[in-house]
């Protein structure tokens, strides 16, 4: 089968599994992931973390940023560059946040220069995915956004990348990755702490 219609069909399969997770299922869900996150001490010393606001049934970040906010971490949400197509920029996130719906009907802050972090000052960067494997892969929604934040991520050491997802997005068997595709050295999910040697 051609690499590219395997990759729709997963994607498909995948983000219809995340949709029929009952409220129940997504609350527990969600609870496990910030007990498993809360043991990591790579996670427990950072100070600017960025996450995702969940979409079309991926695991829900608003409690583990809640909890951020409580330790007094900075948290930090994804907006699309306005200028460069397909690149990522990092607003701070806060209670008081105001938010936008973007193109892609996902909320964000509004643009803000004086709340913007440049990738060399993130900790940790919290990676939503659709689909990962075995060996770390990780097929996202297409787009291309998060790949090209990831792209450099082991060279400059900017930050370290933490994928988050439900356990239903396991596949158990290789993706169909293409080139341009970064696997994760670590992925948290409900019922594991996925690592890898990257």
């Amino acid at each position: 089968m051609d690499k590219h219609l395997l990759r729709q069909i997963i994607r498909k399969n995948i983000r219809l599994q995340r949709r029929t997770l009952t409220t129940e299922q997504q609350n527990k869900a969600a609870h496990m992931v910030v007990i498993r996150a809360l043991q990591e001490t790579r996670i427990r010393e950072a100070d600017k973390l960025a996450l995702f606001l969940s979409f079309d049934g991926e695991i829900n970040t608003n409690p583990l940023i809640d909890i951020l906010w409580k330790k007094g971490k900075q948290v930090y949400l994804p907006v699309p560059h306005p200028f460069t197509t397909g690149h990522l920029l990092f607003f701070q996130y806060t209670p008081t946040t105001s938010l936008v719906i973007n193109n892609f009907n996902i909320y964000e802050p509004q643009l803000d220069i004086t709340t913007l972090l440049s990738l060399d000052q993130l900790d940790i960067l919290f990676v939503p995915l659709v689909a990962f494997d075995i060996y770390g892969h990780r097929l996202g929604m297409g787009g291309g956004f998060y790949d090209r934040t990831l792209q450099n991520w082991r060279q400059d050491q900017y930050f370290f990348p933490i994928g988050l997802a439900h356990d239903c997005q396991y596949q158990n068997e290789a993706l169909p990755i293409k080139k341009w595709d970064i696997s994760l050295p670590e992925i948290i999910t409900p019922s594991c702490y996925w690592r890898w040697s990257k």
